[in-house]
């Protein structure tokens, strides 16, 4: 039963849809389907276009076109006749061939890459699938765009380079979370080939978790989510892993001042599997014990990660798969205090294909989060370890009728175990050992979504995605009123269903096409997050805490509206897109003044729930093809949060409010061995609550807070600049360097601003700003063979 009217209409509503959509089989056609591979490497590519191209008819479109899926299959269907066949994908080659279509066939495309050839031919007639696709809110960035970004000390950040696209905006320097519309970073769905990421932070947030020589594609979704993605309000963060060379070993890597990499990848059974393994550690804990000094030398400081990835083409409808992620940090004082955390990852893989019209991908993932912190001093010994651990199963069904729609449906299963903490000690320690209940939830969701051509002008997407958590038992569970005094208390055995909650989820997007450059596209969402981060600090941390819903925490919401207009100019060297938005959230998470976390068994006693709100307008214009590149971003956008006991129920900006934010992007190409590359950065400074005014309490001072988030931090801006230089062509072993500076002009921007009592007039108070970076140079060597 549902007691909100929306969830009734939205179901009434796809329902009426439905009933109007042509019967799907009113004409016979034929399918053309197939993988569209890296003719180098063997590689799937992913978002290639594919077009049959040919004579008009009276009831059909001259033009059918579709994109490779996540897997790299696609199927296209038209009538009977004589067509050109074309694949087309950036950075490729345009393969095109005469298709005689009489009956449903299979074809595999392998398209070379622009650098294996002597001239690069662009298709004329390309349909840019950002203008014909209903998608909106997506952005795509490739691994070469990655690559040429300068950044903090050399290091190479696919988070980094997303926060430079518009609607994304940075939590902070020295942080790898990122808000996306007004949301909070918990509310991002990491996702490294389907697995979940919790925590994509190395160094306390200085770098992210993910190496770009093991991605291949990266597309986060702001808005228009599709159906298939659920659990978070915000947005999705999709990062597929190369597959591995089919073709030829080949061994790549890097030497930087921080950090080195390696990657091997080469076939298994030459066209027919591959494998591929990435390894990357910092070896500043390397530098520490060069030092003389005992108390230098015996610190630790490092993480690493690995990523690895085999597959198996069993025949031509089976492939498997099978990836992993594993990455630690690790940060050590002495013989007195430890700290490590770290992710990882498992996903098991079987994509099927039942016939040309009907694919499927099966699923089954494993995700855990952890981190342990160890004080070993004899007297006040003791460990702390928390973890979060999802097993998940999906199954997912794309199926081509034939006709003008391709429907897409499935269903996952996803268990949660949080683990909140243990703490343990010796028996001649004075901590006393504490064991928090383990909290488990089962998240079950389907999903149907049918991308409909209306008609040569007008595509329309619409869904429905139906979510369902059921918090579980062991433990002893408690219901606390609006003051966080307790209700009730009980105690439910193993699997007993504690609470439930049951949630629709509608989907629509749509676009028309102006002209065969430019579009209108809008879109509505509505999406649901059952997993909830606590954190007291103001930026993402590897001791944050995840909670579930509960009898007191129920699912966060988020509607959003979004409208736009794009426009590729010359061949589609140009792309301009401006979108609008509006996003209202509701069940938001705040605490109490004076909350502490740590240690905290009654954190849903210290909880507040109210409303938030995001609106604003993104503008993005790309040059993508010649000498030079890039890229401008502006978001014009206001953030904001209401909560009953908080200004009396006044609306005040959250703290992911930026009011400005400016992304200027250029790499030039100046021959075939330099490449230079800049990036400005400038946005509105955090709203922050200050104190405004102090007093004494027992010859202590304390500052008293008036207006939540009143106050702006200084605005942050910073300029990096990088240059590239390739080794000579021709040879084997294949190098090149990286030159970089970070904060070229050395701007002090602001981490944090405390307030402190001036020690020479009690009267009056300082003011301190810290900041983490001025201006930092950075060098890597780069090779391959």
């Amino acid at each position: 039963m549902f007691a909100d009217m929306h969830y009734i209409r939205a179901v009434i509503f796809l329902f009426v849809l439905l009933s109007q959509v042509p019967p799907l089989f009113a004409q016979v056609k034929r399918t053309v389907s197939g993988a569209i591979t890296d003719a180098e490497t063997g590689e799937t590519l992913i978002g290639a276009s594919v077009r049959l191209i040919g004579p008009a008819s009276a009831n059909e479109t001259s033009i059918a076109a579709v994109v490779s899926n996540s897997y790299g299959f696609y199927t296209v269907s038209a009538v009977e006749g004589t067509y050109t066949f074309v694949v087309s994908f950036i950075g490729y080659q345009t393969e095109s061939r005469q298709l005689v279509l009489t009956r449903d066939i299979k074809v595999n495309i392998a398209i070379k890459d622009n650098n294996q050839l002597e001239e690069v031919v662009i298709s004329a007639t390309k349909r840019d699938e950002n203008v014909s696709s209903p998608q909106m809110g997506l952005q795509k960035i490739n691994v070469s765009e990655i690559n040429s970004v300068p950044v903090l000390l050399g290091e190479r950040d696919v988070l980094k380079t997303l926060q430079l696209l518009p609607g994304i905006k940075s939590a902070g320097e020295g942080n790898t979370g990122f808000y996306v519309r007004g949301g909070a970073t918990d509310q991002n769905l990491i996702l490294l080939d389907e697995a979940p990421v919790y925590n994509a932070s190395h160094l306390l947030g200085f770098f992210s978790t993910f190496n770009s020589d093991a991605i291949k594609d990266v597309s986060v979704y702001k808005g228009g989510m599709p159906a298939q993605y659920g659990g978070r309000l915000a947005s999705v963060l999709d990062i597929r892993m190369r597959e591995g060379n089919r073709k030829e070993f080949t061994t790549e890597g890097g030497v930087g001042l921080i950090a080195s990499r390696l990657k091997v990848e080469g076939p298994i059974v030459k066209d027919k599997g591959s494998f591929m393994i990435s390894a990357r550690r910092t070896y500043a804990d390397a530098f520490l014990k060069l030092s003389s000094d005992s108390s230098i030398n015996s610190n630790t400081l490092y993480f690493y990660d690995l990523n690895a990835k085999a597959n198996y083409q069993l025949d031509e409808n089976n492939a498997f798969y099978v990836s992993g992620y594993f990455g630690r940090d690790k940060l050590g004082i002495a013989e007195t205090f430890g700290f490590n955390w770290g992710n990882g990852t498992v996903t098991l893989r079987w994509n099927h294909l039942f016939s040309q019209r009907l694919f499927s991908n099966t699923s089954i993932i494993y995700s855990n989060y952890n981190y342990v912190i160890k004080n070993m001093l004899d007297d006040n010994n003791f460990e702390i370890s928390s973890a979060i651990k999802d097993f998940n199963l999906k199954q997912d069904f794309e199926y081509h009728p034939g006709g003008r729609h391709q429907l897409k449906f499935g269903v996952n299963a996803i268990h949660h175990t949080i683990d909140p903490g243990e703490l343990t000690a010796s028996q001649t320690s004075s901590v006393n050992p504490t064991t928090y209940e383990s909290r488990k939830g089962l998240e079950l969701a389907a999903y149907f979504s049918d991308e409909w051509n209306v008609s040569g002008q007008f595509n329309l997407v619409y869904g429905l995605r139906i979510s369902s958590f059921s918090l579980l038992g062991p433990g002893n569970f408690k219901t606390y009123d609006t003051e966080g005094e307790v209700l009730a208390e009980q105690y439910y055995g193993s699997g007993k269903t504690v609470k439930s909650y049951l949630n629709l989820e509608p989907r629509l997007s749509m676009n028309y096409q102006l002209s065969a450059s430019s579009a209108f596209k809008a879109a509505y969402t509505r999406n649901v997050q059952n997993i909830h981060l606590m954190s007291n600090s103001t930026a993402t941390s590897p001791t944050d805490l995840y909670i579930m819903n509960s009898n007191n925490i129920r699912p966060e919401t988020a509607d959003q509206l979004a409208t736009g207009f794009f426009k590729n100019f010359e061949d589609n060297k140009y792309e301009f897109s401006a979108e609008v938005y509006y996003k209202w959230m509701q069940h938001q998470i705040e605490y109490r003044s004076g909350t502490d976390l740590r240690g905290n068994q009654e954190v849903e006693a210290d909880l507040l729930y109210g409303d938030g709100r995001a609106y604003g307008i993104e503008l993005f214009f790309k040059k993508r093809f010649g000498r030079f590149n890039g890229w401008i971003g502006y978001t014009l956008s206001r953030t904001e949060r209401r909560f009953d006991t908080i200004d009396e129920g006044s609306w005040f900006y959250a703290k992911q409010d930026r009011t400005h934010d400016v992304s200027v992007v250029g790499i030039f190409k100046v021959n075939a061995r330099w490449t230079f590359s800049s990036v400005f950065v400038y946005n509105t400074g955090n709203a922050v609550t200050y104190p405004s005014g102090k007093y004494q309490v027992n010859g202590r001072t304390a500052f008293y807070y008036a207006e939540k988030n009143g106050y702006r931090t200084p605005a942050y801006h910073r300029l990096d600049v990088s240059a590239t230089l390739e080794g000579k062509p021709g040879r084997k072993l294949h190098s090149s360097w990286s030159f970089g500076i970070y904060n070229l002009y050395n701007r002090h921007n602001a981490f944090a601003i405390d307030f402190k009592d001036d020690p020479v007039d009690l009267s009056r108070t300082q003011v301190v700003q810290t900041t983490l970076f001025g201006m930092i140079p950075s060098v890597t060597w780069n090779f391959k063979f």
